[in-house]
């Protein structure tokens, strides 16, 4: 029966990182340093907690479908702007190109880059172009991203950059959405950790999407939700195409109580900063200049994968960026966690 599986999911799909329990029963390492996903160490605030505790008591029905207190939590917050939720990054990413694209049309993608952008097209069976970065500092190739964008139903370009950790800047991306035929999907999941402010286009430009999580920052990415600043005259369409009910109510609940403790993200965000100094200052190895809360480290002569294996020895979870298209196999990427993990990376990393 193998013969009816779709021909793009015979081989592929997404890589994931070791998991911490594999690598202390391989090795016999006690505690495990886990960098590798990006995540924020800190458990989530104690108001995220009590309110999805509180909406646990519910859940014998379904949640609301259109997330309606998630979405006044989020224009609480940030304004006036029209929004959409969805199962973390990935839902907003795949309802998106599921509302817009049909089959065989383009979507263009700024690479390397995080895959799940082109396996939700291929899961449409839309056309993917790549556009490469520039290759000395990885940044956008804007006229040809552009020229991709002439024919594409959507263009996406996540800033800052998963794995790269570089971000573009607003003058670039307005240029982009002045040059491209279609929609602009702008992935900012790491852009609380930038100096950058792309907000101010939402007022230019209705052929903007931003899309944002509730997984780094907040703490919250074992509940999945994701939200998106959207033009307005996009949200009735993205619900039709939506999955019903894919946002549960403990995970909305959180999430809107969690906009309402600031001081929890600005935590780890101080954390992230000094540590992306320390990191810069103390591994021997180069380090690229990031926004985001891990940087991409050039560990060459060795491969990532290699370097990944001999860190695992060491009691250290890192991802290899082998499988993110377009980039040369001798970089790691490796996540800010807590004190301990980070002091542990440097000394290993600095050890071999």
């Amino acid at each position: 029966m193998e013969r009816l599986v779709r021909s793009c999911y015979k081989q592929g799909g997404y890589v994931f990182a070791k998991k911490a329990e594999e690598i202390g029963r391989e090795y016999g390492v006690a505690r495990i340093a886990r960098l590798a996903s990006n995540e924020n160490p800190d458990p989530p605030s104690a108001l995220a907690v009590t309110a999805a505790k509180k909406a646990l008591l519910a859940s014998n029905r379904y949640p609301d479908e259109r997330g309606d207190v998630l979405t006044q939590a989020l224009r609480t917050c940030y304004g006036n702007y029209s929004f959409v939720i969805g199962a973390g990054m990935d839902g907003i990413i795949e309802t998106l190109i599921r509302t817009l694209v049909e089959p065989g049309e383009a979507v263009a993608i700024a690479t390397p880059t995080f895959s799940f952008y082109g396996l939700a097209a291929m899961a449409q069976a839309a056309h993917v172009t790549t556009v490469p970065r520039h290759v000395k500092d990885f940044s956008i190739d804007t006229k040809r991203l552009i020229h991709a964008g002439k024919t594409a139903k959507i263009t996406v370009l996540c800033s800052p950059n998963n794995p790269t950790g570089n971000a573009t800047p607003a003058d670039d991306v307005g240029e982009v959405l002045e040059g491209i035929e279609g929609v602009l999907f702008l992935d900012n999941a790491y852009v609380e950790f930038s100096d950058y402010d792309y907000l101010p286009l939402m007022k230019t430009y209705d052929n903007l999407v931003i899309g944002r999580t509730f997984s780094k920052v907040h703490s919250l990415a074992g509940l999945r939700i994701g939200y998106a600043f959207a033009p307005a005259w996009l949200v009735p369409y993205y619900e039709r195409a939506r999955t019903p009910f894919a946002v549960n109510s403990v995970s909305a609940a959180a999430a809107a109580a969690a906009l309402l403790d600031p001081d929890h993200p600005e935590r780890y965000i101080a954390q992230v900063k000094r540590w992306g100094k320390r990191f810069a200052d103390e591994v021997k190895y180069p380090i690229l200049p990031s926004d985001a809360n891990f940087v991409m480290v050039d560990v060459s002569p060795h491969t990532g994968d290699q370097m990944v294996e001999h860190l695992a020895r060491r009691g250290v979870i890192v991802r290899s960026c082998r499988s993110f298209g377009g980039l040369p196999d001798h970089y790691i990427r490796v996540s800010i966690g807590e004190d301990w993990e980070n002091e542990l990376f440097v000394q290993a990393i600095n050890s071999i």
